[in-house]
């Protein structure tokens, strides 16, 4: 190793031998059959996030192992796989067309909903001569106590109806949903009848009445906003509405009241019956005939099937849940309205924008799962996100409540403590309402009832005035749930 190089004969001392060049493949050669494969199969080696992916396709091609060591000199599949899985650069192409998106939805319709959700508070203006009397032992007007029962356990009880057959209805099982509104609207129905015959305490039979209309009223309109039938409904409590403003203006006589009141009544019950029980087998469709044979008999009966179930229904439990939520949430909305009614008819009427706003964010949650690399980075948007919603629901919530202050009549104004607890309460539910579309309505449910029970025992024990314990209560309840909120947001799994 350590003598001198060999120089060929007759070389001089400055000559180096030539360094021999590096063998290049002979143009006679056949291309390498690896390299053929990865370029037939680029788009799919490229997209592919893992090796097996490409042996799960080599293998449905029919390639065995011996082929594969045959022909590409591997011992198998996945050894090929991972040769491929090398050889080719990732691309993940984008898909073709708007990503599907299932939270996009119209403003209109929110809107809609909304007006639909309001309408009903006009039929108070008509029944008013069913409510006169001398306010009961809690200072209330007559009747109040009947109809608050009555209204509770309508909103309590539909809740959990409505939650049952949407679940039907993500099942795929349309005719179930209906059969779950055919069997429970009825019995909330009459469960808030009898509720409100037993507080009927010093009210007239007339408040009675009308928190029974007002209990079948609910269980009607809850199937026909389940099954969406918006306008059907806001087509019947037109009449109504329009004799509601005309009394607000002018004397209307009682009876031409009970009329609209029982109409409107009558429509929506009609309608929601023509819902949910079993249509008829007539004709649908343009060119349908009716089917005029005899039915079979004997033999030529095709043979009976054995019925079995393809899956298990939702349970009963899980609706629990989302009737607690409606239950703290109806209480704390009555102490709102018993504070002011304007109060309540802006957050009824807000309802609508609250709707399209919570699916505008689940909408741009999909777009930043999408757009994102990082968990901090998704967590980041979607709380930029959260934040444009929620304030653009506070400022809805802020003008449709100073608006509607300053046009109903004998309205002394929104003062500064009860709008702020009006907007606190707009965080509470709105959030709960997201908590509820996260799947969190445990936790939901859990403290809009704890905190109307604490404002319950305040006022009964009168801690302080009702205007500050809300204040407390509803800023409590909103901090609480806004933290659940943000410690959702960085969760991928949530949005789903």
């Amino acid at each position: 190793m350590s003598g001198s190089i060999w120089m060929p004969p007759g070389a001089g001392p400055g000559t180096l031998p030539a360094i021999p060049r590096q063998r290049t493949v002979p143009s006679w050669a056949e291309p390498d059959p690896i390299d053929q494969l990865a370029a037939r199969l680029d788009d799919f080696i490229a997209a592919a996030v893992h090796p097996d992916e490409i042996a799960a396709l080599l293998e449905s091609d029919g390639l065995s192992d011996d082929q594969i060591r045959e022909r590409y000199g591997v011992r198998s599949s996945f050894a090929l796989a991972e040769e491929l899985y090398d050889r080719v650069e990732r691309r993940y192409p984008e898909p073709d067309g708007p990503a599907h998106d299932p939270w996009r939805t119209g403003l209109l319709g929110c809107l809609l909903r909304g007006v639909v959700f309001a309408l009903p508070g006009l039929g108070y203006v008509l029944g008013a001569p069913l409510l006169a009397g001398p306010k009961d032992g809690l200072g209330l007007p007559a009747g109040t106590i009947p109809l608050l029962a009555g209204a509770l356990v309508g909103w309590t009880w539909n809740q959990g109806l409505s939650h049952r057959a949407y679940s039907w209805l993500s099942l795929g099982d349309r005719p179930a949903a209906r059969r779950s509104l055919l069997l429970g609207a009825p019995a909330g129905a009459l469960l808030g009848s009898l509720v409100a015959l037993a507080a009927i305490g010093a009210a007239t039979p007339g408040a009675v009445a009308f928190a029974a209309g007002q209990s079948c009223y609910l269980a009607a309109a809850t199937a026909l906003l389940v099954l969406g039938r918006e306008r059907a409904l806001l087509a019947a409590l037109l009449p109504m509405a329009a004799g509601a403003v005309l009394a607000m203006i002018r004397p209307v006589p009682d009876a031409a009241r009970a009329v609209l009141l029982l109409g409107s009544l009558i429509a929506v019950v009609i309608l929601g019956l023509l819902e949910v029980v079993p249509g008829s087998t007539g004709p649908k469709g343009r060119g349908a005939v009716f089917d005029l044979r005899l039915p079979p008999r004997g033999r030529d009966k095709p043979p009976r099937a054995r019925r079995r179930p393809t899956s298990s229904g939702p349970r009963l439990s899980i609706s629990v849940p989302y009737a607690l939520f409606g239950l703290g949430g109806g209480i704390l909305v009555l102490y709102a309205a018993l504070g002011g009614a304007p109060a309540a008819v802006a957050l009824t009427l807000s309802m609508g924008p609250a709707e399209w706003l919570l699916h505008r964010f689940r909408s741009n949650s999909l777009a930043g799962l999408r757009s994102t690399s990082t968990s901090k980075d998704f967590w980041r948007t979607t709380a930029v996100t959260l934040i444009e919603c929620l304030s653009a629901y506070l400022a809805t919530l802020l003008a449709l409540s100073l608006a509607i202050s300053a046009l109903w009549p004998h309205d002394p104004g929104v003062g500064g403590i009860r709008l702020a607890g009006l907007l606190l309460l707009g965080v509470v539910l709105w959030t709960g309402l997201l908590l509820q579309s996260f799947g969190a309505i445990l936790s939901a449910a859990v403290i809009c009832c704890v905190a109307a029970l604490a404002q319950t025992l305040a006022l009964a024990t009168h801690v302080g005035s009702p205007h500050w314990v809300g204040l407390i209560v509803y800023g409590t309840a909103a901090c609480v749930q806004a933290a659940l909120v943000g410690g959702l947001l960085g969760r991928a799994t949530a949005h789903r």
